[in-house]
């Protein structure tokens, strides 16, 4: 089965930019995070506020987050943001963000999340723990 990705379309509002019209950086990480939680919707089909209930998860939480910036996005650009899964591991996966413009690659983000639920030796704590198989086999 192919990795599922996650396509949607963004037009940069001016509140994304800073006085020059060009995108201020730390939004991309705000479309990088809604991203990945539209691709676990659709690949999923569990809200962020119901994986508790489906997977005992007390979420996904963030380990690490990088981007290289190729080129300039700008007010009005209209960009498709491609989501994918391109590693897991037993508790972790990363996952891979390619913003274009017009089809051209604009910006490239990394995020590296932990699948994690309360440790249950100490409730104030989170743990990272095994992604089921039947989750690994809904990804693709």
């Amino acid at each position: 089965m192919a990795p599922i990705i996650n396509r949607r379309e963004l037009t940069i509002a001016w509140g994304d930019c800073d006085p020059a019209g060009i995108v201020f950086n730390p939004r991309f990480f705000e479309f990088f995070d809604a991203s990945t939680w539209m691709w676990f919707d659709a690949a999923l089909g569990v809200k962020p506020h119901e994986l508790n209930a489906a997977y005992g998860l007390i979420g996904i939480p963030l380990v690490d987050a990088r981007a290289n910036f190729l080129k300039a996005v700008k007010f009005g650009d209209t960009v498709e943001i491609a989501t994918r899964v391109t590693k897991f591991g037993r508790s972790s996966f990363e996952i891979e963000h390619r913003l274009s413009v017009g089809g051209e690659l604009h910006i490239e983000g990394h995020e590296t999340r932990v699948w994690a639920a309360k440790d249950p030796t100490d409730p104030d704590k989170i743990k990272g723990i095994a992604i089921p198989p039947d989750v690994l086999a809904k990804f693709g």
